[in-house]
């Protein structure tokens, strides 16, 4: 069933359970995160692979038809024609069909994906989870706040989707890499794949025998 939703283009990738903080200045988002408030709605958020976020008269803008729905956590207005939001991704779907309005702003129909099924990170990759959770630990000795930090609580180390996305969100992947770990229905393969990336970075040790 094809829902219609108000479109973001950015140059990242949300996951579900991930934490992204916006600036919104141009009049076409100002006016769909008004919308969203009053309504109580998200927006989704698809990653940019042609042209800037930021609207120009020869721009061409081309985003991937795969996307995570983003919920507005809080909302400020600093100053005039300028909100700061933070928001949380939710669920992941794909773009039947898509329309960019006068303004400017892209609305698409949107078919959801299932959640990730909970699976319990295995023993063979639990150096994952652990060096996730090390991390964690050194901000928190900086005394970081939440804002200077990239993951939100609460933390799930034993779920191989949980840790799979926060990965997937901080590594310097390129957004391709970063769009088919998103697409993948299997949150075991997805961590498995992770492994992979953070063995090739020197970010894990010796490589374990599956």
């Amino acid at each position: 069933m094809t829902t219609s939703v108000a479109l973001f283009p950015l140059e990242t990738v949300l996951f579900p359970g991930g934490h992204l903080p916006l600036q919104i200045f141009e009049v076409r988002y100002l006016d769909m995160i008004r919308k969203a408030l009053a309504n109580d709605a998200g927006f989704g958020v698809v990653t940019l692979l042609r042209g800037s976020e930021v609207r120009t008269p020869e721009s061409v803008e081309s985003f991937a038809s795969i996307g995570t729905l983003a919920e507005i956590r809080s909302a400020t207005m600093p100053a005039p024609g300028l909100m700061q939001i933070r928001c949380g991704g939710t669920t992941r779907f794909r773009i039947q069909s898509r329309e960019r309005l006068k303004h400017g702003l892209w609305v698409a129909q949107v078919v959801p994906v299932a959640d990730d099924q909970n699976v319990e990170v295995p023993g063979e990759l639990e150096d994952v989870a652990d060096a996730l959770h090390a991390l964690l630990d050194r901000w928190h000795e900086q005394e970081l706040s939440d804002e200077e930090t990239p993951i939100r609580s609460p933390y799930h180390f034993n779920d191989c989707s949980w840790v799979a996305n926060r990965w997937a969100e901080m590594l310097p992947l390129p957004a391709e890499e970063k769009l088919r770990l998103l697409a993948l229905d299997n949150p075991l393969l997805r961590l498995e794949l992770i492994q992979d990336c953070l063995h090739a970075a020197g970010m894990l040790g010796t490589p374990k025998r599956h």
